[in-house]
């Protein structure tokens, strides 16, 4: 996302950027894990990856500031989600340690900034 000329506002929001960032890490933790006995425990953590950037990119397209906060705290949501997402797996032993901590350190910044922006 070099090209800031032609970016949408949310585009812009360093919230927005680190959310598709842990998405982007999501996959590649998805695509480690087992082949066999995981494909829920994927598709939560894929469903929850995704709806942070999603409703951040809503919140912001609002103007009415019931509903800018009602996207971001559905994203912030979404962001607790994936953290107990890898705390499950940390547990089942299914994803990487630096995984792990690289998942952490992003929500953990993601809900902090969704929590001014609230």
């Amino acid at each position: 996302m070099a090209d800031t000329g032609s970016m949408l506002s949310f585009q812009r929001l360093e919230v927005y950027q680190r959310s598709i960032e842990f998405f982007a890490l999501a996959l590649e933790i998805i695509a480690e894990l087992p082949s066999k006995g995981h494909a829920d425990i994927a598709d939560q953590l894929r469903r929850a990856a995704q709806s942070q950037p999603l409703n951040i990119a809503e919140g912001a397209g609002r103007t009415s500031r019931p509903d800018v906060t009602k996207y971001y705290t559905i994203a912030r949501g979404s962001a607790m989600e994936c953290a107990a997402v890898l705390d499950v797996m940390r547990t089942q032993e299914t994803i990487k340690s630096h995984r792990y901590e690289r998942g952490l350190d992003l929500l953990t910044s993601i809900v902090a900034m969704l929590t001014k922006m609230i």
